[in-house]
């Protein structure tokens, strides 16, 4: 297995940032994960949108679950679609940033499908020894390559990528500190893809949802205001020309989870939360704007 370096204080560099590499490399066995890639090797930390068979729910008692993990798995991997479209039509010499890149599994379909080059950035250390390994399995190690890094501090240059991506990670860092490190990385004209869930402050107050505050707990993360997304790509020059409200179609995806003997009680919160609106699934797409001078924040 590639090594990977220790922890350093550029990577993990606060209390909270403690708190949360703890809480990820703790995850060494983590089937929800795990169980669902080993079919095909691509291995998410993302959710679905869409619907699914419903036909598994009602399987031979002995087949169901295994039908149950095969439709999380395609609809996880046909997730990725939305980072696909986002992205548009691609070049093979075009660079992509994935930060938060998990186990590989979104890295991996953004090189399949355009034939780019991916820089994955992560600071889980097995996630990253998982990926680098599976890039070597799979033939692709220098083209998609996997970085020990913070996504919100990372060691590029200004100006390397021509795209950035996050698929549900930006829960776990501060938005105008993150949106001001991807303007830095994007060229001018650049494209930053977004998909996150966040709460709906338009129908409840930040700090007010039951449902929102379970997740948080469950996944030690920080789910922001939609209207705080907004107001951070606006502060780094990332003008959004797409913006797209997926939060019904996010709901099936926790129905058919709560089927799974996998589940592990998150799957109430994430449909309540959903159900009444106080949560949203959304994709971004923003460019960098060709000359701006980023307001502050």
């Amino acid at each position: 297995m590639t090594s990977v370096p220790a922890r350093s204080p550029e990577v993990v560099r606060n209390d909270y940032e403690t708190q949360l590499n703890e809480h990820w490399e703790a995850k060494t066995n983590d089937d929800i994960n795990l169980l669902l890639g080993k079919a095909d090797g691509l291995y998410h930390h993302h959710y679905a949108v869409g619907d699914f068979n419903r036909h598994v729910l009602t399987a031979p008692p002995d087949q169901r679950q295994r039908l149950i993990l095969n439709e999380m798995h395609r609809m996880e991997s046909e997730q990725v679609a939305l980072i696909h479209d986002g992205l548009g039509d691609l070049s093979p010499s075009a660079r992509v940033l994935d930060a938060g890149s998990g186990r590989g599994g979104t890295s991996f379909m953004v090189h399949d499908r355009f034939g780019c080059r991916v820089d994955g950035v992560n600071f889980c250390e097995h996630h990253l020894a998982f990926s680098q390994e599976l890039a070597a399995r799979r033939g692709c190690a220098d083209s998609v390559r996997f970085h020990y890094a913070n996504m919100v501090a990372t060691p590029f240059p200004n100006a390397s990528f021509q795209y950035v991506v996050t698929n549900e990670t930006t829960m776990y860092v501060d938005l105008f500190e993150a949106f001001a490190e991807f303007s830095r990385l994007l060229e001018p004209g650049g494209r930053y893809v977004l998909v996150t869930w966040c709460q709906n402050d338009a129908v409840t107050a930040p700090g007010t949802s039951p449902e929102v505050d379970a997740i948080n707990t469950h996944y030690v993360c920080h789910i922001h205001p939609r209207s705080t997304y907004f107001r951070a790509l606006a502060a780094n020059g990332l003008v959004p020309s797409t913006v797209r409200d997926l939060t019904a179609e996010a709901m099936p995806y926790w129905e058919l989870r709560s089927h799974s003997e996998l589940s592990t009680g998150v799957e109430t919160p994430f449909l309540d939360g959903y159900r009444l609106n106080r949560l949203n699934y959304l994709v971004i797409v923003a460019e960098k704007a060709k000359t701006t001078e980023r307001a502050t924040s």
